[in-house]
């Protein structure tokens, strides 16, 4: 098992309708590389439950964390991104990790919550063909690869993208 994050803190969050496996595939490859791991929903210690029925339980709130306190953040897609994405806080989590150079990954429909928070103008990016338009309109450079890294920024498509996306972020937070 290799150590390559032991020390880090990263961020994910979760909400009812998450993509299953694009939430548990990099909390588990994280945790396996010697980070911890925070996900963070609207409700600390809340289940919430993925599009496929597995559920998830929230380690805090989002109004809770801070970007000061972790490496990176991960954003997983299914619908939970277009319900997350309202919230202001979510929005200003998002742009206090960019502020700061910080990891930003989001896969599939995770690029949503990037979108509405104002930071991916210019950033080179891939995600769920169902968001390409709203990442063009978002001012973001389309790339249709299983994973794009732009700076601190990580994208994925889809969950078939998974081992990229992964490597992608431990690329990022092992620079």
């Amino acid at each position: 098992m290799d150590q390559l994050l032991v020390n880090q803190r990263i961020l994910m969050l979760v909400g009812n309708i998450y993509e299953d496996l694009e939430l548990w595939y990099p909390k588990l490859r994280m945790i396996e590389a010697g980070a911890e791991v925070v996900l963070a929903g609207p409700a600390a210690g809340q289940t919430y439950t993925g599009k496929h029925t597995y559920p998830c339980v929230s380690d805090a709130a989002i109004n809770d964390v801070s970007a000061d306190t972790f490496a990176g953040l991960i954003v997983p897609g299914g619908f939970m991104p277009d319900q997350l994405r309202r919230d202001p806080k979510v929005r200003d989590l998002v742009r206090a990790f960019d502020r700061d150079g910080k990891l930003i990954a989001a896969i599939c429909h995770g690029g949503w919550i990037p979108i509405s928070a104002g930071v991916y103008r210019g950033v080179r990016v891939t995600g769920s063909l169902g968001i390409k338009d709203d990442l063009i309109n978002a001012g973001a450079i389309w790339e249709d690869h299983a994973v794009v890294i732009d700076r601190h920024f990580v994208s994925s498509r889809k969950p078939d993208d998974l081992p990229e996306f992964c490597r992608g972020i431990l690329q990022v937070l092992t620079a």
